[in-house]
């Protein structure tokens, strides 16, 4: 009988987001085309081969010498832009069920 309420110390009524979203990240992210990155994108921002993607941000060098490829992330949309060089390149996504290796493949090559 829960009508009192529940004492089992669980919170029945409401989520917090800690418990249904998880964060990914990765530093040392190896240079890759603008191509490459569009289409790893693309499958974060329309796809769920890497889980259900809330939030993704990041700067990686690009293949051509002293560029570096900024991009955000929701889903159904997505920007790339050119950025200032940084030390080293991240990524962090947030979202639910993420696909940890299948990310760490994609932006770890």
């Amino acid at each position: 009988d829960h009508e009192g309420g529940c004492s089992c110390g669980h919170d029945h009524d409401h989520h917090h987001a800690d418990e249904v979203f998880s964060s990914w990240g990765l530093e040392n992210v190896p240079a890759m085309s603008k191509e490459t990155l569009d289409q790893i994108l693309d499958e974060l921002a329309y796809g769920d081969g890497f889980g259900d993607v809330l939030r993704a941000k990041g700067m990686i060098p690009g293949t051509e010498k002293g560029t570096w490829l900024y991009f955000d992330l929701v889903p159904e949309q997505y920007e790339i832009r050119d950025g200032k060089p940084e030390y080293t390149g991240k990524v962090c996504v947030i979202g639910a069920d993420l696909k940890e290796e299948e990310l760490k493949q994609a932006f770890g090559k």
